[in-house]
């Protein structure tokens, strides 16, 4: 019975081994993906987005670089399975509905939960770019709102 049991595991971990060796390790080059302008409808400014990627199922991630002219921002949307935003550089704003405006700069990361309505962008006066980092549920990782009228910085 042992020899069964060891010979199974070991048939399982060759056939793990061998599907991993299929699997290639790809590499895009900084710069081989064409940025894209923000669509009117989901940002207020000139926004430029460059993908990053997109993983291969089973993985679910996408990655991109977002650069915000000042005053530029997202309208409100939500993320069905949460969002991560590096902030590479400049000085930009973030907002959770019914919370205040909080500044971020160079350096900070937000996590932004599941399911939660905010916007994020640059502030009036100085540019802001993020890394972003979300993970897709049945191939969608965004859910669009309504333009943000006017930032009221206190909530």
């Amino acid at each position: 019975m042992k020899l069964l049991f060891a010979t199974g595991i070991s048939l399982l971990l060759l056939t793990s081994v061998g599907a991993a060796q299929e699997a290639m390790v790809r590499i895009t080059r900084s710069g081989s993906q064409p940025p894209a302008i923000g669509i009117p409808d989901y940002y207020t400014g000139i926004v430029r987005k460059e993908a990053l990627f997109d993983a291969e199922a089973p993985a679910r991630v996408v990655g991109g670089v977002v650069t915000y002219e000042p005053g530029a921002r997202t309208a409100w949307h939500s993320h069905p399975l949460g969002q991560v935003l590096i902030i590479s550089a400049g000085v930009g704003l973030v907002q959770q509905w019914g919370q205040p405006v909080q500044e971020v700069r160079e350096g900070d990361i937000i996590w932004i939960p599941a399911g939660v309505k905010h916007w994020h962008g640059a502030t009036e006066t100085s540019r802001m770019r993020h890394v972003a980092v979300t993970e897709a549920l049945d191939g969608k990782s965004v859910d669009w709102m309504e333009k943000v009228d006017t930032i009221h910085h206190d909530g």
